[in-house]
């Protein structure tokens, strides 16, 4: 699974490492954002120190045990539109700032950025050759966003203190961007608390896109944390749909839970909609 994982982004990178490497080398600007950006990811080894090696996915489905039998790396923060700006050449969000996430991108302008980002690395040597930026899988997010945890949200069970009256929620204030206090913010990225393994914004801020098909339940999902990928799609006849996490700015703090999913077009585009990236090393 993992090598076929590998493989869907092998002819698209070779393609723009040729590109990349003929453009030249990156200014010192560009070149200061992608080792930043390698720097921030956070090393995530299921079975090791405090990384259990399975947990329980689900609670929008049935919940179900997945078992990893290999390490990846998340990004720190969602990805920054000054990042995004470098690798695409533009910046399509409608809240404009230099570190705030990225928005309003569809999902297959994301994997591009993956797939462009992968090149870009690879060619100045802040990734070795087999490396990979991809989006997460649906069970690699919902693991990173517990951290460990089995409760509703990474910091606990409630998001309201006695005497909240919704949209406030003054508990999960400390960690996420929701409707209850995004009015009249514009924030940078990490502005707030992380979760217990270091990520910042898992919960609100921004939906955040991940690389399986969407699937109304778990019946025939994989159990190893690869993506769920439907067996019919090819190029001519691409995924409806795919899987989005986390809530966002736009949510009350009920979609804000560890385990709330939804789904979006691949092609569809939205101001509460960004990502965060994997790093699998080769």
């Amino acid at each position: 699974m993992r090598s076929l994982f590998r493989m869907l982004f092998s002819a698209a990178v070779l393609t723009l490492m040729a590109g990349a490497t003929a453009c030249g080398a990156e200014s010192p600007a560009h070149l200061k954002l992608l080792k930043t950006f390698v720097d921030e990811f956070v090393e995530i080894t299921p079975g090791v120190g405090r990384f259990p090696k399975s947990f329980q996915q689900g609670g929008e489905q049935p919940a179900r045990e997945v078992t990893f039998a290999y390490s990846f790396s998340i990004a720190k923060y969602e990805v920054p539109q000054n990042l995004y700006e470098a690798v695409m050449g533009s910046n399509p969000s409608r809240w404009k700032g230099p570190r705030n996430s990225v928005e309003s991108m569809s999902w297959e302008e994301a994997n591009d950025f993956c797939e462009k980002a992968t090149a870009r690395l690879r060619a100045v040597k802040l990734i070795g050759n087999d490396d990979v930026i991809r989006l997460p899988s649906e069970s690699e997010w919902e693991y990173c966003c517990r951290a460990g945890t089995t409760t509703t949200y990474s910091f606990g069970d409630e998001a309201q203190a006695t005497g909240d009256v919704a949209p406030k929620a003054t508990l999960l204030d400390q960690y996420a961007w929701h409707t209850g206090n995004a009015a009249g913010n514009d924030p940078a990225v990490g502005v707030l608390k992380p979760n217990p393994w270091g990520l910042y914004d898992v919960h609100g801020y921004l939906w955040e896109y991940c690389s399986d098909d969407w699937h109304a339940d778990s019946s025939g999902a994989p159990t190893d944390g690869t993506p769920w990928r439907d067996t019919a799609e090819s190029n001519d006849k691409p995924a409806s749909r795919r899987v989005m996490r986390g809530g966002s700015w736009k949510d009350d703090s009920t979609w804000l839970r560890s385990s709330s999913r939804r789904a979006i077009g691949p092609s569809a585009r939205n101001d509460a909609i960004g990502f965060r990236c994997v790093l699998s090393r080769g």
